[in-house]
């Protein structure tokens, strides 16, 4: 409904500019955030700005990761220290297992290498691995907690 909204505002305007349409899509959010104030199922309303939020995460997590690595590529000194791990997951689902691991194998200098029979735990490649604790923790309070606020 909002993409239609944001369709039936850049028609409207007759302006079809990417700034436009993110005008009406938030014009039409705001529109139905008005119209259903008083419904019992809001989770539209609290999935659109956790999305957004995760797509500044994963992109700052990208960047960061990117730099990284390419710094140790033109630098004479490599810095990675590559290791594999196990790393136990909350998801439950196939879906939230796919997105998971396409969110973590899209961030240089991670790879997944497999599932576990059970479902309960991935098999990461990890190129720049100083501490495992310390990754797993950044892993489970970045991208997998901020994924299951979205599907869950």
């Amino acid at each position: 409904m909002n993409l239609l909204l944001s369709f039936i505002w850049v028609a409207l305007t007759g302006s079809m500019y990417y700034s436009n349409f993110l005008f009406g899509f938030l014009l039409g959010f705001f529109i139905m955030w008005v119209l259903n104030r008083n419904e019992t199922d809001q989770r539209y309303f609290y999935r659109v700005p956790k999305t957004l939020g995760f797509i500044f995460f994963f992109l700052y997590e990208m960047i960061m990761a990117n730099i990284a690595v390419a710094y140790d590529v033109i630098t004479p000194k490599y810095f990675f220290k590559p290791g594999i791990i196990e790393y136990p997951m909350d998801a439950k689902t196939d879906l939230e297992i796919n997105l998971l691991s396409t969110v973590i194998s899209m961030t240089p200098g991670t790879l997944i290498l497999d599932i576990s029979e059970d479902k309960k735990s991935l098999f990461i490649h990890v190129m720049y691995l100083k501490n495992k604790e310390h990754f797993i923790a950044q892993t489970k309070n970045g991208f997998e907690r901020r994924l299951l606020e979205i599907l869950r």
